[in-house]
């Protein structure tokens, strides 16, 4: 085996890509192409062996469909508890992340990946959920279908008449560590669904006349096994990269066809294709740009576009290299795509041109090694026209002028030389005239510069005189060795120029993808990133560029660009949906539809066409040149992908508020249902009693169902009280209306609606006499109060003392209210200020808002509010009041504090 120096870059790369991978779970997939082909089954033998090697195996959730022998293979494995979710008056077990991230066992069963999670879970879907097991660490073994790889949705739908809802995107399975297919010939799955080993019995005939016809299960089947083929070709292109495997490995044929500006491509391209289809094998067409290409007639260089698109519309992928070599091009883009034949035109050349200047054909047979060459000869008559080339000018009047002026000027410097100088220092000045040319005006005036030195040097400087007459013999010598030197100099400097030019070209077009990709990166929303991408498309095609995308009703909707025609032109806007309900770029330079003004191009994303791409040019032949192509179809691919991703941003935005809303709507309808029932039960319970027994209940027994119909109306009042103030303070509803207000005086006024609440407990306050006023508004300011000393009283036992004391420190007010309860969970004090928090030792009910609302009253005065455990046992609250500078000139009576 031939290896050389793996690339430094890549192996780093490819180890940090490793060492990310390290810290995560390994995903193994089961893959099969129906099912009952025994994916689940086998998943579960592999979990047995793993765990006869001491692994740590669980269930996290696995369907037997009612398979006897696959219900048999669970037994002996840890399961974990499903999670029972109510969806629409319908009970639905789900897999429960939490719980099996609480267990973090080292190997877990996650079977049916595609599998859509009922509303209200954390993830949509369950690959969602494999994903946050991977990044865990936790190993995963899961099961999946050929048919729900979202690549193939639209591939499965057209030959099976069935359109599958549930997809896991391609990059899972790409993702995987190791795929293993479960592979079954189509009569042995047939036979397994008549014995009801797949469905139950009633479900048998509906399946064999719809999804499982020979015909699906055969199609399905080459899908999988092509898929599993790709993956495992993957695989070896990444060991050959990381080894540097310079060697064809030909484990499966590829073919490559070499094309330039010949008329002899378009066969060479068919040969190919016939070759691709008989081998069954993928194909490649290429073309080496060299510098000289760049100088050749626009004929020839329309007739490389008019190849390079037969070779796309015939299934292959096109590839434009640069470079000075063509063969070690050709060979090197071959070894490193594992190219096993190589297909190229019959030289055309005679025998003495070859022999002279090289064949591209004989480097290739000569090197190589172990890849096929296919020699293919031309139509009848095609190399005459090719051998006949008629001379043109590549360059201007100008630089030929400028060629001789440079000459006269190095002879002038040579001739100041002269008498001080060797003849041999005066032959460097005329070498550098011709580098000066070759570099500023091209090969035709360097060959000239390179000609009139020699004669100027003659003419000038060899005696005899201003006369080409040479005295001396050996002089033939020193001019021969002199223009030989002076036209290689100047080829080489042509030469540099040329990779100068393509290497500002590549530059350009590096540069161009990075401003867009940066500009997209940085941006949101469809219609801001279709802004940037019709501007940037305009200033690299010099054209009109316009961008379509599609609506839900899958209709394009034009989002930016200027007018082509399109808003009043039926034509131009068909092209466009003809574009994006094909996937295939039409209109101008194409063969379809090719009477349109403009080129459409689709914007393809993971799942399909989203919308389409207008360019209109200035000029055509310029937009249809092979490099422009490809530089286009590279932009329209990084605009496809940056609309995409906004969009899935977008879509898992509302996923998200939807989630959170459901969360909201059902925790508000548990707290407010049981706090509602409670009261009313007993409402309902004590009105019924005074109504249908009068004669029979006493006065006192009257008396406490009265007054159990007030307290519980009361709390229901306070229960719909706090409802509405949470309402209010999200809404931005409260209106603050300040006075200057004591803050004895408050909380006096907060105790005496308590005083019935507070008959179990003894309540202490404690006021210092300088206190200052506090500029609040009193209402919102006693709802604090009186939430924060209920709060205390639901928890703190009976008999047990509330002590409520107010201080000043720095610029504010501080209320404390400290009880003997149970105290706060650690960990929990930030928490119970979030709505329908409820602690777990509360005496009494509630739906979980009190203390939410009093930090929005607190924060909407400017002050915080916080909560601590109290030394001793139980829990302070504490919240602050900002101090002003200046009080109002009041006399303030002040009370000794007292013992409530």
């Amino acid at each position: 085996m031939s290896q050389e120096r793996p690339d430094p870059d890549a192996l780093l790369k490819r180890v940090q890509a490793e060492e990310v991978r390290q810290s995560e779970g390994r995903l193994k997939v089961f893959f099969g192409a129906n099912p009952g082909v025994g994916k689940t089954y086998a998943m579960l033998e592999a979990a047995h062996e793993q765990r006869r090697d001491g692994v740590d195996v669980v269930i996290g959730v696995v369907e037997t469909h009612g398979r006897a022998e696959t219900e048999a293979l669970v037994t002996g494995l840890e399961v974990v508890p499903r999670r029972v979710v109510e969806y629409r008056g319908t009970v639905l077990q789900e897999f429960d992340l939490d719980a099996a991230l609480v267990r973090r066992p080292t190997l877990i069963l996650i079977d049916e990946l595609a599998h859509t999670n009922a509303p209200g879970l954390r993830h949509a879907k369950r690959w969602q959920d494999v994903q946050e097991l991977l990044k865990a660490g936790i190993t995963v073994y899961t099961t999946v279908n050929v048919q729900h790889l979202e690549s193939l949705n639209d591939v499965v739908a057209q030959i099976t008449a069935v359109r599958v809802r549930e997809t896991v995107p391609d990059s899972m399975l790409e993702r995987a560590d190791d795929v293993e297919l479960i592979d079954l010939p189509p009569d042995d799955l047939l036979q397994r669904l008549k014995d009801g080993k797949v469905y139950v019995p009633e479900q048998i005939q509906h399946a064999v006349k719809n999804f499982f016809t020979k015909g699906n299960l055969i199609a399905l089947r080459e899908l999988a096994l092509r898929r599993t083929a790709e993956r495992v070709d993957q695989q070896m292109e990444v060991y050959r990269r990381d080894h540097a495997v310079v060697r064809t490995w030909p484990a499966a044929e590829t073919i490559m066809v070499c094309v330039n500006m010949k008329s002899r491509g378009p066969r060479l391209i068919r040969v190919a294709r016939q070759m691709a289809a008989d081998l069954h094998a993928k194909w490649i067409a290429v073309y080496v740009q060299i510098p000289r290409h760049l100088r050749l007639p626009q004929v020839e260089r329309d007739r490389l576009v008019q190849t390079l698109r037969l070779a796309e519309q015939l299934g292959a992928e096109t590839v434009t290299l640069t470079g000075d070599n063509v063969a070690q091009e050709l060979l090197s883009y071959a070894r490193r795509r594992n190219a096993t034949k190589i297909v190229v035109g019959k030289p055309v050349r005679s025998p003495w041109k070859e022999w002279i200047f090289g064949s591209v054909v004989s480097e290739l047979i000569h090197q190589s090694g172990e890849i096929d060459i296919y020699v293919i000869t031309g139509e009848a008559g095609e190399g005459q026209p090719l051998i006949r080339r008629s001379l043109r000018r590549t360059s201007d009047r100008s630089g030929y002028a400028q060629a001789s002026l440079g000459i006269v000027i190095a002879t002038a410097v040579a001739w100041s030389m002269f008498p001080y100088f060797a003849p041999a220092n005066l032959i460097m000045m005329y070498l550098i005239a011709v580098i000066v040319v070759a570099i500023r005006s091209g090969r035709g005036p360097s060959v000239l510069a390179s000609v009139l030195s020699v004669a100027c040097f003659d003419f000038f400087f060899v005696p005899p005189y201003f006369s080409f007459a040479v005295s001396d013999i050996q002089y033939l010598l020193t001019f021969g060795v002199m223009l030989v030197v002076a036209l290689v100099i100047s080829n080489l400097a042509v030469r540099i120029r040329q990779q100068a030019e393509l290497a500002r070209d590549r530059e350009k077009r590096t540069g161009v993808l990075y401003a867009m990709t940066r500009d997209l990166a940085t941006h949101r929303g469809a219609g801001t990133l279709a802004h940037l991408a019709s501007k940037h498309l305009r200033e690299v095609f010099d054209s009109q560029v316009a961008v379509f995308l599609a609506n839900s009703e899958k209709r394009l909707e034009l989002q930016r660009g200027e007018q082509l025609y399109f808003e009043f032109d039926p034509k131009e806007a068909g092209v466009a949906q003809w574009v994006f309900e094909h996937n295939e770029r039409a209109g101008l330079g194409t063969d379809t539809l090719p009477g349109a003004s403009a080129l459409y191009t689709p914007l393809v994303g993971s799942a399909g066409a989203i919308g389409v791409v207008a360019v209109r040019p200035t000029d055509s032949i310029e937009l249809l040149d092979p490099d422009r192509l490809h530089l286009l179809e590279s932009l329209v691919n990084q605009v496809a992908l940056a609309i995409e991703r906004t969009r899935l941003s977008e879509e898992a935005q509302q996923a998200h508020v939807r989630v959170e809303t459901e969360r909201m709507r059902n925790a508000i309808l548990s707290s407010v249902s049981h706090d509602l029932r409670t009261p009313l039960a007993t409402i309902t319970g004590a009105a019924s009693s005074l109504a249908e027994e009068q004669g029979i209940l006493d006065h006192a027994a009257r008396r406490e169902l009265s007054r159990s119909i007030y307290r519980e109306a009361d709390r229901l009042d306070r229960l719909l009280k706090n409802l509405l103030d949470m309402m209010r303070i999200e809404a931005g509803a409260v209106r603050l209306s300040k006075e200057w207000h004591p803050v004895d005086e408050v909380v006096g006024a907060a105790l005496t609606r308590l005083e019935g609440r507070l008959r179990d407990h003894s309540f202490n306050t404690t006021f210092p006499i300088d206190l200052p006023l506090v500029l609040v508004d009193g209402v919102l300011l006693e709802q604090v109060v009186i939430n924060l000393v209920e709060n205390a009283a639901k928890y703190a036992p009976p008999g047990s003392a509330i002590d409520l004391t107010a201080s000043v420190s720095d610029s504010d007010v501080v209320v404390e209210i400290a009880d003997r309860g149970p105290g706060i969970p650690v960990g929990e004090e930030a928490r119970i200020f979030d709505k329908f928090y409820r602690g777990k030792f509360a005496r009494e009910g509630g739906v979980g808002l009190g203390l939410t609302i009093c930090r929005g009253i607190v924060e909407a005065h400017g002050g915080r509010i916080w909560a601590e455990n109290r030394r001793g046992g139980g829990g302070v609250f504490r919240f602050t009041i900002p101090l002003l500078e200046q009080q109002p000139s009041v006399e303030a009576e002040r009370a000794e504090p007292k013992p409530a």
